[in-house]
């Protein structure tokens, strides 16, 4: 009953609530999940968000990503606050039909196998290359090198993935070989 259940909530979700959205095959969404962006959000299969994450700018995510809990994808631009003698709090915002300032066309890119820890912030006009992990708690301000992990406020680069090029290339072999058995 509980398996029906959450087929039905994934359906009302994909198809219905945000059905502007592009969803890949076995999508995983956790409670109070919030989606919205001024254009699109594109997400790959096997996508796992968790519980009370956002997306609130445009993005694209690849197949294999796993969000963590409380983890937000936000806009850098969303308010122009350099509207002179207008309060930030009633300025210009990226959700208003005629804004024209900074963001627009800003997103996030999430390649494939990549892992962000709970909590993580990540910025419009981020990449996040491929097989990387971002720490619990960071805040993605600039672009992530493929196969690495990320932490901090701002995020720096702490290591690599792996410890030897050997077992990357090997992950990579494998991943690939297995991507076709989907």
């Amino acid at each position: 009953m509980m398996n029906l259940i959450r087929k039905l909530r994934f359906v009302y979700l994909v198809y219905i609530k945000w059905r502007r959205f592009s969803f890949g095959k076995n999508p995983y969404i956790g409670r109070s999940v919030y989606m919205w962006a001024k254009h699109s959000i594109i997400i790959g299969d096997n996508f796992y968000i968790g519980k009370f994450s956002q997306i609130e700018c445009n993005a694209e995510i690849g197949d294999d990503v796993i969000f963590a809990n409380r983890v937000a994808l936000i806009g850098r631009y969303d308010h122009n606050y350099t509207q002179i003698g207008v309060p930030i709090r009633l300025a210009s915002r990226i959700r208003d039909s005629d804004y024209n300032w900074k963001g627009l066309n800003e997103k996030v890119i999430i390649e494939c196998d990549v892992w962000i820890g709970y909590g993580s912030i990540i910025l419009s006009g981020v990449k996040i290359c491929k097989g990387s992990i971002i720490a619990a708690g960071s805040v993605v301000t600039r672009d992530v090198e493929p196969y690495s992990i990320y932490a901090g406020v701002p995020a720096k680069k702490l290591k690599d993935r792996f410890n030897s090029e050997a077992e990357k290339e090997e992950h990579i072999r494998l991943y690939s070989h297995n991507s076709h058995l989907k």
